[in-house]
Parts: structure tokens; sequence; C-alpha cells
């Protein structure tokens, strides 16, 4: 083992000490919770990460997603022409594309695999891999059983997931709710995870079976964080058993189904280009009051290089990107990126590692770990999103749940931020994981 990947170990060890200091060293610690999220963490990093026949799964599930894509362009170009098309390719007609649009590129893959999961959940594909993940989780990690239902789901859908537990919403304890909110915002639904790979498929072109990987790392750390941040001290209604999906709102044909999926997926895209022009217009709005101020607080004054709100964040994460294993020449780059996701989302982030990657300003070990470390929807935005999605579910638990939300943004920060280290801790060079 190496310096980096011990260091990425100590890196473990030392955010969750952090998690459980940012929750006020509270007693006493839910060991069996704690040893049963490090045990089944560490068991499926090397399951991942060490065993040749993972390295194939992975590639086989790559694969599908990768040619799911290509599929997915055919719409896109029907309706946007050339504005669907990436740099250098060009339509049947042999119009060029014009580069990089990312409305016409990228938001169009969030559509078709919305649909593409809602038939799958309507043809009953989804509910076996969910249950098996649920008893999994609730039997080795000591949760109730709408966590870890509602963990599992989000490795699929994003805060619809919170019609599946919605019966248990008004009820769950305070311990429960922080749970699932922080699974929710430390994990990838599908039908977003399609941007991430669209950004990084020419850079990295095992992306996509490593950011499944990465969701489904993150759910055992995100419940490691929050029972270190506030334990379980009531008992949850369904601590017994798993409850059953809940399948009141399954559409009558298939083809409603994809027409639900899509209209979502829409939603969805529209969401996320809304976030995207509001939250960078009011980036640059700070940045050019901090441009100005930067002249008068920084030594060489209109010389000097002007603050931004991305380079401050960047300061405040770098600590931590070196937590993570990261070679020390790209550390000031993966501060960065981790630390403007938490006002950027991490799209953005995932766009600037694809360009930094594809240009070899990173190292394959750099690229690998911020992957993972990027996986989830741990900003405000998504913060807001998940409260106000959960809240329109159980009104009562509004006052609950506003309380946990900051509380949920930080512990899915420090979650993913575990599953980078874990990355960190087993990867010493395997290229082939890589795709390179």
């Amino acid at each position: 083992m190496s310096a980096l990947n011990l260091l990425s170990l100590f890196g473990w060890l030392a955010i969750c000490s952090l998690a459980w200091i940012i929750g006020g060293c509270r007693h006493p610690i839910p060991w069996r919770t704690v040893w049963g999220s490090t045990l089944l963490s560490f068991g499926l990093g090397a399951i991942v990460f060490l065993v040749p026949a993972s390295h194939r799964l992975l590639l086989i599930l790559n694969d599908m997603l990768v040619a799911a894509l290509a599929s997915s362009t055919r719409g896109a170009e029907f309706l946007f022409g050339p504005l669907a098309l990436g740099p250098g390719q060009s339509t049947a007609a042999g119009e060029p594309s014009i580069g990089f649009v990312l409305a016409a590129q990228i938001l169009p893959a969030v559509v078709f695999f919305s649909a593409a999961m809602a038939a799958f959940h309507h043809l009953g594909l989804i509910e076996p891999v969910v249950r098996w993940l649920s008893r999994l989780f609730h039997r080795t990690l000591a949760l109730s059983g709408a966590e870890a239902l509602s963990g599992s789901i989000h490795m699929f859908f994003g805060v619809e997931t919170a019609a599946a537990i919605r019966p248990y919403l008004p009820r769950m304890t305070r311990s429960e709710l922080l749970t699932v909110l922080t699974t929710n915002l430390a994990t990838t639904a599908s039908t977003v995870l399609a941007i991430y790979v669209l950004f990084l498929r020419d850079a990295f072109p095992q992306i996509a079976g490593h950011l499944l990987s990465a969701s489904l790392l993150s759910i055992p750390c995100a419940v490691l964080v929050t029972k270190l941040m506030l334990p379980e001290r009531d008992r949850p209604e369904t601590l017994g058993a798993v409850p059953p999906m809940d399948r009141s709102e399954r559409q009558h044909s298939l083809f409603a189904a994809l027409a639900t999926g899509a209209n979502e997926g829409v939603r969805v895209a529209a969401g996320i280009a809304a976030i995207l022009i509001a939250v960078l217009g009011i980036v640059g709005i700070l940045d050019a009051l901090l441009a100005v101020a930067s002249t008068w607080l920084l030594p060489g004054g209109a010389t000097a290089e002007p603050l931004s709100l991305a380079r401050m964040l960047g300061w405040a994460f770098t600590p931590l990107a070196w937590l993570l294993g990261i070679e020390s020449a790209d550390l000031t780059i993966a501060g960065r990126l981790l630390g403007q996701r938490l006002i950027l989302t991490e799209v953005v982030s995932y766009q600037e590692l694809g360009t930094l990657a594809e240009s070899a300003q990173v190292s394959p070990r750099t690229m690998l770990i911020v992957s993972y470390a990027l996986c989830g929807f741990a900003h405000i935005a998504g913060m807001g999103i998940a409260v106000g999605g959960f809240s329109a579910l159980a009104p009562k638990r509004l006052p609950d749940l506003a309380a946990l939300g900051l509380r949920a943004m930080v512990a899915a920060t420090l979650a993913t931020l575990l599953t980078g280290a874990l990355a960190g801790c087993f990867y010493h060079g395997q290229t082939s994981l890589l795709g390179l």
C-alpha cells in the first residue's frame, strides 16, 4: 500500500471523526451501525476495485449506459438538429455541429432516462433490486425499514422517491429524517447520472460504471455519517422489517409510464436549467463584487488575482482534498472542484473536471477520486429541493425537515468525501479500471 493509499485511509477516519464532532460528540455511539457501515463500505469497495469479475461487470454496465446515451440522442437530434450534436459531429444531411450546447446535448438525456426508468419500474424490473438492497442495508446497518427502502430507491430516482415512504414520514424520528434527507443528497439518481457520463466519457471511458458504484457506496457512507451526527434514541415504527414499495401510483400501461416519466424528466431538466441560470447569475454578481473588493483587500491591488466564491471555497476544501489522498500537484484544482459544488452544483464541477481531464491537467488518480467525491446532490439547491419535496408529502414535519436541511447537506458532503476516500484507498494505478 502506497503513502497515498494510507493517506486516503487516514482521511476516512478523519472525516468520520469530523462528522462526530460536528454532530456534537453525541453518546452513545451506535457501534453496530458504525461497524456495519464501515465493513459494508470497504467490502463493496474491495469488490469494485480488486475483484476482476467486478471489473467486467462494471464494463458491461458502462457499455449499456453509453449505448443507451447514444440512442437517446436520436430524439434530441430530430428536435434540435445540429445543436444536439457534439463538437466534430454532423447530421445525416451533413450539417456540422456548432459546438457544445448544454441545453440541447445534455438535458435531453435526462428526459430519456426518466422515461426509461419509469418504464422499467412499470415492468417490475426495479423493484427486485430495491428490495434486495433494502434488506441488505436493513440487516447490515441496523436501519429502520423505511430508511433502508428510501436509500435503495434513491439510486434510481430523485426526490420523488419520498412518495415510496409517504405513509411513514409523519411518524419518522429526527434521526430517520436526517438519514433519509442525507441519502437523497449523497446519491445520484440514474436520471441525472447521464449528465456526468456525457461530461467525462471521453477522458474516463468507464465513468458510467464507476458512478453507479459511487452512488451505491454513498449509501452506507451516508448512514455512517448521519448516525454519528444524530444517533437514533427512539424506536422507529419500521424497525422490524422493510415495508413494501408503494405501487399506488403505477401507470395502467407501458406507454402511460413512458409518457409520465418523460414529463417528469422535462420537469427535472427544466429544474436543472433554472437552477443553473439562477445560481450562476447570482454567483456572477457576487464574484463581481468580490473582484472590486479585491483591489482594496489583496496585496497588489488591481494586479492581484481577484477573489471569487469558488476560489474561497477551494481554499476551505483543499485540506479535505488532501485527506482523500489527492496528489499534491492537483490539490488546488481538487479543492476548487469540491468547494464550488456547494453553490454551483455538481454539474458545473463535473463539466470542469471533464475539460481538465481531457487536457491531462489532472492525474488519473485525481480524476477517479474526485469523480467519486462529486457524485451526489450535496449543494444548496439540492438541499432546498429535498426539503421542499419531502415537506410537500408531510407538511406537519416541515419544521423538523427545515431544521435538518443544512445538517443533511453537511452530512451528504462528508458522505461523498468518504466515497472519494474509499476510491483513494483501493486505487493503486489500475488504469484498466478507467478504461485507459
